[in-house]
């Protein structure tokens, strides 16, 4: 009979993870040994579950939930940093270390940082989700974001193959770190530009990559000083180039349509869908921007006709009154802003002075 104190069951207990160490033979272990790796799919669907409760949770608005998003991002930058300083999580490629307490360490690591990542990754997804339009340029980003937390929820593949390789796990850090300073710089300091949080989100994201890959003393060289400031402007210039395809947390367009006819409310009289050319006289366009950042942003109304933009409102001729918290526009189009051509698709854009898609209301016009 083979001596249980050499049995290693944590290869698939937990992947990875050798529980010899810990005497982890008898029943337990056979019990491990046979339906361990059963186990952690269990606990990866747990965390996705946890994900969702967290997603729940950050639905009921930015103003309940303002300072969970700044302590889940100051604790995971603090927790990420202190790994790096103090080295407890040791080499990535500890994963395949012949000493088990190397591993050990890789996985207390990876653990506490998938948490972390769950809890941070999944609070972010209800806010883009909202400021995004999925048909314009911007709607990728929530489904990178929405990859990403599955990603961390799933263990063997977070410990596997994200974990393994610097170079992913930086990726990953920096996509994540970029996507939560995007939603906290608002939180913390309301009223900011979106354009701003997303530059200070970048810069934040390049430093925090150095912080990964150089030692203090490496920053002392002059040529690691030039990279560094080379990257830094590299990122700033990369996010502001962007800047249209990232979604402008925290606004969003909480309702959009456009009428023939207004209430004494501001509000339209009936929405249209579909219309024929012959029932255009003027065309009203009316949204709302929920704004629980604060106003940081001029806004401007601009339609479009199967791509092209036909007319342009600032918010200085385009905002008229409306519920606290809320910027309303309206904007219009008669007769001499009209092309010839009438039929096809039509949408009027919210859109930030710097050209970043807040949302959209769209409509056709057939024969």
């Amino acid at each position: 009979m083979q001596n249980p104190s050499n049995v290693k069951v944590g290869r698939q207990a937990s992947p990875g993870l050798d529980l010899s160490a810990t005497g982890g033979g008898s029943r337990l272990g056979r019990f491990l040994d046979r339906h361990g790796r059963k186990l952690w799919w269990l606990h990866s669907a747990y965390a996705l579950a946890l994900g969702a409760g967290v997603v729940a949770f950050a639905r009921k608005g930015f103003e309940h939930a303002r300072w969970l998003a700044v302590s889940l991002g100051f604790a995971w930058l603090l927790v990420v940093l202190l790994f790096r300083i103090r080295g407890a999580g040791g080499d990535p490629r500890a994963f395949d270390a012949a000493d088990p307490r190397r591993r050990v360490r890789f996985f207390v690591m990876t653990y506490a940082l998938k948490n972390l990542y769950q809890g941070m990754l999944f609070f972010l997804l209800p806010f883009y989700w909202k400021s995004t339009t999925m048909n314009a340029a911007n709607g990728w980003f929530v489904l990178l974001l929405a990859a990403c937390a599955i990603v961390s929820t799933i263990d063997i593949v977070f410990d596997r193959v994200l974990m393994r390789w610097r170079s992913l796990a930086s990726l990953f850090h920096g996509i994540a770190l970029f996507a939560c300073l995007n939603l906290v710089i608002p939180a913390l300091f309301p009223d900011t530009r979106t354009l701003w949080s997303l530059l200070g989100a970048a810069s934040f994201a390049v430093v925090s990559f150095w912080t990964l890959h150089v030692t203090v003393p490496q920053l002392k060289k002059r040529i690691t000083i030039g990279l560094f400031a080379m990257s830094l402007v590299g990122g700033v210039g990369v996010a502001y180039a962007g800047r249209v395809a990232i979604p402008p947390v925290p606004m969003y367009v909480s309702s959009a349509g456009v009428g023939p006819k207004q209430l004494p409310d501001g509000r339209l009289a009936m929405e249209v869908k579909t219309l024929h050319p012959s029932a255009i006289q003027e065309l009203i366009a009316v949204t709302d921007v929920v704004v629980p950042g604060g106003k940081g942003d001029r806004l401007r109304h601009v339609w479009r006709h199967e791509g092209q933009e036909v007319h342009r409102t600032t918010e200085e001729t385009s905002r008229v009154s409306g519920p606290k918290g809320i910027v309303r526009l309206r904007s219009s189009l008669t007769g001499r802003d009209l092309p010839n051509a009438l039929l096809g698709a039509w949408w009027v854009d919210v859109e930030t002075d710097d050209g970043q898609l807040v949302g959209r209301t769209e409509f056709d016009v057939v024969d």
